[in-house]
């Protein structure tokens, strides 16, 4: 088995964050639950974007902010996900590249157009997602480079890409090359939203073991395994994955590894503007000190940091510099 020329490839959403303040009125008036997460078709999400007030494009995705986040940590990172050849795609292709990220998917001509997330922002920094996928949920087996996947000490899937039948297939072909080398794979179930519809297909893979390294937070444990408790959650879950994690907003996480128990508490912060891409950055952290080698609790500790810089500013990807954070 070769060494990895790369820490973390992943496939995920190829997706353009339109960012927004609101008051609790206008997600009232517009029928969106606070906090949530809900999937907007292409005519939906043009109606909400005209109702929005001024907006700013970010380039986001779940797994691509993680991506993002482990090159702001120093790590070497890559991602797959399916754009299409529009503005939003360029705009996504240049930030990820401009961050220091490998991003070669081939664009989609001619269907769906890049996919984008309305999110609209409260004053308590709550986040309001509004998906539509577009394109993202086009990808399919035949635009993975296997030498990339296989390149890379851990392949990074993320659960908004496990529903649609062609972007799962190519996820599960990954998986085959991710372990046919001899790496790790990891998965986020990415939102509790997911899990409704997908329950029976995420506990099918983590029960035939093609997943090394799971992220969860306390929320969605709870709703795949259909446990009481958050411990009997854990029984579970790490009976059958080497390494779970799990995250509890501002309780802080925890980890079990082989046995192992680490916890950390929340990082604090002087004021929470934007809860947008806190998982991400957390998992970009985790995984970012995983590949240097430290130990659970230090793994925990930098998830931790890196979530607490994101919620600190508007928008999914960090600004201020990570490493440094790190090392203080």
């Amino acid at each position: 088995m070769t060494s990895p020329s790369l820490d973390i490839v992943a496939i995920g959403d190829a997706i353009v964050d339109v960012i927004a303040t609101c008051d609790d009125a206008f997600l009232t008036r517009h029928n969106l639950p606070k906090g949530s997460m809900q999937l907007l078709d292409v005519a939906e999400a043009d109606a909400l974007y005209a109702a929005m007030g001024t907006a700013r494009e970010i380039s986001g995705g779940s797994a691509a902010n993680s991506m993002a986040g482990i090159s702001a940590l120093g790590g070497k990172a890559a991602f797959v996900g399916q754009i299409a050849v529009d503005q939003l795609g360029d705009i996504f292709t240049h930030d990820m590249r401009a961050l220091g990220v490998q991003f070669d998917t081939p664009p989609l001509v001619g269907g769906l157009p890049t996919g984008r997330c309305l999110i609209l922002v409260t004053e308590d920094g709550q986040r309001t997602m509004n998906t539509s996928p577009g394109a993202s949920h086009q990808l399919s087996a035949d635009v993975l480079d296997e030498a990339l996947i296989a390149s890379a000490a851990i392949l990074y899937l993320e659960g908004y890409l496990w529903g649609p039948e062609l972007p799962r297939a190519a996820m599960q072909q990954a998986v085959r090359i991710a372990h046919e080398a001899g790496r790790q794979v990891a998965f986020t179930l990415s939102e509790s939203v997911c899990i409704a519809g997908r329950k029976e297909g995420f506990a099918a893979m983590i029960d035939s073991g093609g997943i090394d390294l799971l992220f969860a937070n306390e929320d969605e444990a709870l709703q795949l395994t259909g446990a009481g408790d958050l411990r009997a959650a854990l029984d579970e879950l790490s009976a059958k994955v080497g390494t779970v994690v799990v995250t509890r907003g501002a309780a802080g996480a925890l980890a079990v590894e082989k046995g192992e128990r680490a916890q950390v508490p929340a990082f604090q912060v002087k004021k929470v503007v934007d809860t947008t891409g806190a998982g991400d950055l957390f998992a970009a952290g985790f995984l970012a000190a995983r590949c240097k080698g430290h130990d659970l609790q230090q793994q925990l500790w930098t998830g931790a940091i890196a979530a607490g810089e994101v919620i600190s500013h508007f928008g999914a990807r960090p600004e201020a510099d990570l490493k440094e954070l790190v090392r203080l």
